[in-house]
């Protein structure tokens, strides 16, 4: 949508780099959840799933990445609007199976929303108020220059900094992710390397500072134990991945 709204040429085009990232994110989430609560993974049929799952993304991705640059755009294309419209179709027809009214389910839900809205106001309110500062007091700006000026020591590409913004932003707040994305795409171009990196972050990291502040904080919940660090893992793993396979697919 918001890569739409900027004028991107073709708007779904970072849709596989980025249910790549998502999978990678959520498997490191998942294997770092289990090893800390001691759960068995080892289980036939998640092994066959996850196995199934990687091998279609490992084989789509070889499709783009070996086929002609028209043609692997066209591909790439037509693949993430179709996994789009697959999914709002299984939605529907999950819902017609069970015998769910789409439209009732979806007025019941915004419903719920707007309660859960008024509850986190007060946490969003904090969450926003310290990003905020962070922004105007310049801290991330000079934070970026410094990752830049090592980066460029070490004789690396820097392009991807300039899509930072949005991952350093994504734990703590999501609507200020989405600010910082448009941000990118306004200043280096929606279908640059930077541009379209940041769509890919936006899309397979997760807002955990925001989840663990806002939602636990609205039930009472304190303790965090290890769902923190479980959370930073499984946006650390994103994060990587995200930049790693905007190269590779983009640069």
């Amino acid at each position: 949508l918001f890569r739409a709204q900027q004028g991107a040429e073709d708007p779904a085009l970072v849709y596989l780099p980025l249910l790549m990232a998502t999978t990678i994110s959520t498997l490191v989430g998942v294997i770092v959840t289990a090893r800390v609560q001691k759960l068995p993974l080892a289980s036939p049929l998640l092994l066959t799933v996850m196995g199934v799952w990687l091998a279609v993304l490992g084989l789509l991705g070889a499709v783009v990445l070996l086929a002609p640059a028209e043609a692997a755009n066209t591909f790439a294309s037509l693949l993430g609007n179709g996994i789009l419209l697959l999914v709002l179709s299984v939605f529907f027809i999950a819902a017609w199976r069970s015998g769910v009214d789409s439209y009732d389910a979806f007025v019941e839900g915004a419903k719920e929303g707007f309660t859960l809205a008024v509850k986190i106001i007060p946490y969003l309110v904090a969450m926003l108020t310290a990003i905020a500062m962070l922004r105007a007091g310049g801290v991330l700006g000079l934070f970026l220059d410094g990752i830049r000026s090592g980066v460029g020591a070490l004789g690396l590409d820097t392009r991807f900094v300039d899509a930072l913004p949005v991952a350093l932003l994504k734990p703590l707040s999501g609507s200020g992710a989405r600010a910082a994305m448009v941000d990118v795409m306004q200043t280096h171009g929606v279908d640059s390397l930077a541009g379209r990196m940041a769509a890919v972050m936006q899309g397979s990291t997760e807002t955990t500072f925001y989840v663990l502040t806002v939602y636990f904080g609205s039930v009472g919940i304190r303790d965090f134990r290890y769902a923190l660090w479980c959370g930073l893992a499984a946006d650390a793993a994103g994060l990587v991945s995200a930049i790693f396979l905007s190269y590779l697919f983009f640069a």
